[in-house]
């Protein structure tokens, strides 16, 4: 008798689907009751609803038993304990349901059980035989251990599935959210300089390891679109991106933001709660603005990048994360460590690949093309039709040097578009530089200049690659003329290989 006891109890406690815990269950019990079928039903308002019918045909479970129509079933939910119908004149409510049986199968001996958790119904437990002395030797106790084993199976499946749909919501939510931060962010690194291709390149190899990487450069150059990039070619894109802005962390709460706290480790700790690398354990941790981490959590960094091992605040016991740390910062960190700001083993521990996103004014040919990508965007977010920008705005642009960079041209775009639209809602848009807001002073003589000349190889109906390709060829004549012919010199000055250059001039047109 203990075997088949043993083996529910053990099902109770497996990671099982809710089928085969039930299916087992049933199985279990028939190995415990000589019978012909067992039923486990679920109240479910009112209506009881097989969960499983082990010996009863597959039609059953698609059956609703209403109690008032089943006289058995009705018994069984009002009492307080097992039932056994002997000799009984009621009708069985699986009379022609047992499989093997005809539809004329009579059930000849019947016992049942209320399913009873915290002293509520949920359900009820049927046993049949065609048999009529199957349960002679039965005691009621058997059946009655069988129905508390049941109504706990039946609680530890609702507590699964309850489980497992809160998972599933917050595993939705957090898809939608990687996927509105990919089109609110990106994670490409647009460009056709040869510092975007070289920086799409070095994210190539960095997402192929684990490595740890620190992203440098200044405010506003898109380091956490590179964060993102990596993340997304990496193995783990299928994973959380966590993203952490250490400047916006106090420092008394900045530990126990990443690594989490028990409850009573500090005032207003009123429950335990998982840190930021808990929460990005399987996926990528990208802590932006790394250099404002408070000194005093610094080395408690260290230890997590080291061994794998966060401490929650207030606990003793150490959790291992499995986390791949991306870092950013647009502070010279090495002069921090001289100034003892930050430490100089956390420095070199988040350095292993040290990755540098250069300034927007030093890839200037990418200024249109990014642009239009943000023209697409403020289309998008302020319901107008196509914005285009007219020789005038192509100039100012090019020729402004971009102190605030990527982020400084997405905001500018955004406002241009809001200006020239000037409640022309559904309307195509049309952006003079006068709808910029970028004063005379802050335009570059001599790249204003080349600018111009763009505008005047390029009309106004052009496309933005027709645009582009009309400031690269002014730009590469100009600089050929500067160096006096020479072609090599050329190409070191603009950062290209000399046989690319050629190539971009013969398709330019520059070269026969």
């Amino acid at each position: 008798m203990r075997e088949p006891f043993l083996d529910i109890a053990l099902d109770l406690c497996a990671n099982l689907a809710a089928e085969d815990r039930y299916r087992r269950l049933a199985a279990a019990v028939r190995r415990l009751i000589p019978c012909d079928s067992t039923a486990i039903m679920r109240l479910d308002q009112g209506v009881l609803v097989p969960v499983v019918g082990d010996g009863l045909l597959p039609e059953t479970i698609g059956r609703r038993f209403i109690p008032e129509e089943h006289p058995r079933l009705q018994k069984i939910l009002q009492a307080g304990g097992p039932v056994r119908f002997r000799d009984s004149t009621l009708p069985d409510p699986f009379d022609g349901l047992i499989a093997g049986g005809s539809h004329l199968t009579r059930v000849h001996a019947c016992m049942g059980c209320p399913l009873i958790l915290e002293g509520k119904v949920v359900g009820v437990i049927a046993v049949d035989a065609l048999d009529p002395k199957a349960f002679d030797g039965v005691y009621e106790d058997t059946l009655a251990t069988v129905a508390a084993l049941a109504g706990s199976a039946m609680r530890t499946t609702g507590l699964v599935e309850s489980l497992e749909r809160v998972l599933a919501h917050k595993s939705l939510v957090a898809e939608h959210l990687q996927i509105d931060a990919r089109r609110r962010i990106g994670d490409e690194v647009l460009g056709i300089s040869p510092i975007a291709r070289r920086l799409r390149d070095e994210i190539s190899i960095i997402a192929r390891s684990d490595l740890t990487a620190l992203i440098t450069g200044e405010t506003g150059v898109g380091k956490e679109v590179v964060a993102r990039a990596i993340h997304a070619q990496s193995s783990r894109a299928q994973q959380p991106l966590i993203y952490v802005n250490c400047a916006a962390l106090p420092e008394g709460v900045a530990e126990s933001e990443l690594f989490g706290h028990v409850r009573g480790a500090f005032t207003g700790a009123t429950d335990k709660r998982a840190g930021k690398f808990e929460a990005a354990d399987g996926g990528t941790l990208f802590l932006d603005e790394l250099g404002e981490l408070p000194l005093s959590v610094q080395p408690k960094l260290l230890r997590a990048l080291q061994t794998g091992e966060v401490q929650r605040v207030g606990s003793d016991r150490s959790i291992h994360v499995d986390v791949r740390v991306l870092a950013a910062t647009n502070r010279e960190l090495r002069e921090e460590v001289r100034l003892g700001r930050f430490r100089a083993d956390l420095y070199h521990r988040l350095s292993v690949y040290p990755l540098h996103v250069p300034p927007l004014r030093e890839r200037v040919e990418d200024v249109l093309l990014l642009a239009g990508y943000f023209l697409d965007l403020a289309r998008s977010k302020l319901g107008v039709g196509q914005v285009k920008l007219t020789h005038a705005a192509r100039s100012r642009l090019v020729a402004y040097d971009w102190p605030g960079n990527v982020r400084e041209l997405e905001h500018l775009m955004l406002r241009a578009t809001l200006r020239a639209a000037e409640g022309s809602r559904r309307q195509d848009v049309l952006i003079d530089a006068e709808h910029l807001g970028i004063d005379d002073a802050d335009v570059r003589p001599k790249q204003h200049a080349t600018a111009s000349s763009v505008e005047r190889d390029a009309p106004v109906s052009t496309s933005l690659a027709e645009s582009v390709d009309a400031f690269r060829r002014q730009l590469i004549r100009s600089t050929v003329e500067k160096a006096g012919g020479n072609w090599a010199e050329a190409a070191r000055v603009l950062g290209v290989d000399r046989g690319n250059l050629h190539r971009m001039a013969q398709r330019l047109g520059l070269l026969s």
